[in-house]
């Protein structure tokens, strides 16, 4: 398997590698498309074009005044909860003192390297879901403390060996999240999440409702988890994921998203240096909120449709202008060169479909002619035949607009003109064929038609019987004309 050269921007490196393989025997395997592929393109080599994109949707969501929009944005500092209080500043002082002891990976900002050392945690309680508490239940605290020295140390830890509970990790990763400098989903979005709690449904008339809008809130998490630092968006991903696959195993560790969201709504959401008391009626909001994630978490870190598509356009828009089946936009975009190329080109698949057409049609009707004249005699096959009559001409699809109108001809009576006229078309191409191709044909008046018809099916009668009956109808007319000059001459 031979690796292409990457990308030309070095944040994208990881996600724009083209990779081509030679080994026959992968080649059968499923390719995975990420659909998400143009958006994290965009994300990484034209953050302020993608930041632009996924604010602006936000704001079509939720109501973000300007403070609190320049907040989310980063260009002024957030303004938190509890800030100018002094009720509680003793306890404020006694966690921000229990955060200044900083660890390579414990009370330090989120690197990729703490998010490695701690998904050997989430990993391992993935394993462990029915302890009973999980997460409520506290472990011990010299076997977590001995645990903690060794994820700071990037020491390797085998947690299958039994040396550690399952509820001694979950604390632990509790204990690793309250000691983030600022909680999982940053200090930023903290407005923007109780903003989110107050999406509801409207009646009828355009009155709020109490009921969640549950699809809204969800596009609102998507667009905001979009614009969370790399770091945070992958760890949270991970812990949302464990949250969700506990609480389907609630039956037997007690644990339901809402129990789960008491206990990690505080790390994940809650501002820094705040307590229940600086939250107030705020709570029930963020509580609220975190149950939501855990219930829908697995549709949360899905770009939005429309965000996907307009990522895709920023890399792709140009190639469409170009793209040789496109030629509305060619022509859309002012290129005249090829308004000639295409009516030429649609004036030949309009003759071609109309011989093609014209050819079928001729096929049907002789079909539909040696049918009717192969039925056994009946009121149907006599019906059919009036119906012939009356109809000496037909005109094939796409003869609409007939050409130029040729000489008028007194029309031929005999049935096997009447034949060929059905199947061949006009009386003129009708001649013309038949003095190339075919033997002079034998005139059928009407009168022998109709006995003809009395007599049975002509298809099962003799060229040398039609040939007798008009001989015989010949002499005749003979015979009379021969006594009209006998009485002429007499009278004379």
């Amino acid at each position: 398997m031979a690796a292409g050269a990457p990308a030309s921007s070095g944040g994208s490196d990881a996600i724009c590698n083209f990779v081509i393989c030679n080994d026959s025997s992968l080649r059968s395997q499923p390719i995975i498309f990420n659909p998400d592929f143009f958006v994290e393109k965009l994300r990484h080599e034209k953050p302020e074009v993608f930041t632009e994109l996924v604010v602006s949707n936000i704001t079509r969501l939720i109501d973000l005044p300007g403070a609190e929009l320049a907040q989310l944005m980063g260009e002024e500092d957030p303004k938190l909860p509890g800030a100018n209080s002094t009720a509680s500043g003793f306890f404020r002082s006694l966690i921000s003192l229990k955060r200044k002891e900083k660890g390579v990976v414990f009370g330090s900002p989120l690197t990729e390297e703490g998010i490695a050392q701690v998904s050997q945690l989430i990993e391992y309680l993935h394993k462990n879901l029915r302890a009973e508490g999980l997460f409520r239940v506290p472990g011990n605290s010299i076997r977590q403390q001995i645990l903690k020295d060794a994820l700071n140390s990037g020491t390797d830890i085998d947690l299958d060996s039994g040396e550690f509970h399952s509820n001694d990790v979950a604390t632990l990763l509790k204990m690793f999240l309250g000691e983030l400098p600022e909680p999982l989903l940053t200090h930023k979005h903290f407005h923007a999440h109780l903003k989110i709690a107050d999406l509801t449904l409207f009646d009828e008339k355009g009155n709020k409702t109490s009921t969640p809008d549950k699809e809204r809130q969800i596009e609102a998490l998507q667009l905001l988890f979009l614009i969370l630092p790399a770091p945070n968006r992958s760890l949270l991903k991970l812990l949302l994921d464990l949250l969700y696959q506990t609480a389907k195993k609630q039956d037997k560790n007690k644990m339901s998203a809402h129990n789960l969201a008491l206990m990690f709504a505080p790390h994940i959401l809650w501002p820094r240096n705040v307590t229940a008391n600086d939250l107030q009626e705020n709570i029930t909001k963020l509580n609220n909120g975190v149950t939501f994630m855990i219930k829908h978490s697995q549709k949360l870190f899905k770009a939005p449709v429309y965000i996907r598509e307009c990522a895709r356009l920023h890399y792709l828009g140009s190639r469409a202008h170009t793209s040789k089946d496109d030629l509305d936009l060619l022509t859309s975009s002012g290129s005249k060169e090829l308004q000639p190329l295409k009516s030429q080109k649609r004036s030949r698949l309009d003759s071609c479909h109309q011989e093609e057409t014209q050819q079928r049609t001729e096929e049907a009707l002789k079909e539909l002619f040696h049918h009717v004249h192969n039925m056994p005699d009946s009121a149907k096959k006599k019906k059919l035949i009036r119906q012939f009559n009356k109809h000496p001409t037909a005109l094939t699809p796409g003869s609409d607009v007939p050409a130029s109108p040729a000489p008028r001809r007194t029309r031929s009576r005999s049935f096997s003109g009447l034949i060929k006229r059905k199947v061949l078309g006009t009386p003129v191409i009708l001649e013309r064929k038949s003095r190339d191709t075919t033997p002079e044909p034998v005139r059928v008046s009407k009168e022998n038609v109709q006995l003809l018809q009395k007599c049975g099916s002509p298809a099962h009668m003799s060229q040398a019987k039609l040939k007798s009956l008009e001989g015989q109808k010949e002499g005749s007319c003979r015979r009379m004309r021969a006594r009209l000059l006998s009485k002429d001459s007499s009278s004379l």
